[in-house]
């Protein structure tokens, strides 16, 4: 008579353990979060304060940068407003819903800002974000 203690029985799992199918989904959607805020370059610039905003930052979000003294940075090319216009009608071309970010130097002539945004409602370009500081409370 064989020992009861002795003998294992195998028995079938009917669950999966997917705690670590978990971590990793948690890891990638962190590393996807960081990619996609790094990846709107520009030029600094001191930007205005704003009590709360939202982060329009998208992985093909074009960036207009308005500096201080006037200049007009695409990306982080200096163009005119002629230029900006052919290149953001090139990019809405190829892409109907391409995201646009405006950021203004605090310093700024407001016709300057007004400008760039009379090109992108004239090319119907309607994802547009004005980037700002948040306030820290």
């Amino acid at each position: 008579m064989p020992a009861r203690g002795r003998r294992r029985k195998f028995e079938i799992y009917d669950d999966l353990n997917v705690t670590p199918l978990m971590d990793l989904a948690w890891t990638l959607l962190v590393v996807f979060i960081i990619m996609a805020t790094a990846t709107v370059q520009g030029i600094n610039v001191q930007l205005p304060q704003a009590s709360a905003s939202a982060n329009l930052a998208e992985p093909k979000t074009k960036a207009v940068t308005i500096t201080a003294d006037g200049r007009i940075y695409l990306g982080a090319a200096l163009v005119t407003i002629d230029e900006l216009e052919m290149q953001l009608r090139q990019y809405k071309a190829a892409d109907p819903n391409v995201p646009v970010v405006v950021k203004g130097d605090a310093a700024v002539r407001y016709d300057r800002v007004v400008q760039v945004l009379d090109v992108v409602k004239k090319l119907q370009i309607t994802n547009l974000g004005l980037v700002t500081q948040r306030l820290v409370k």
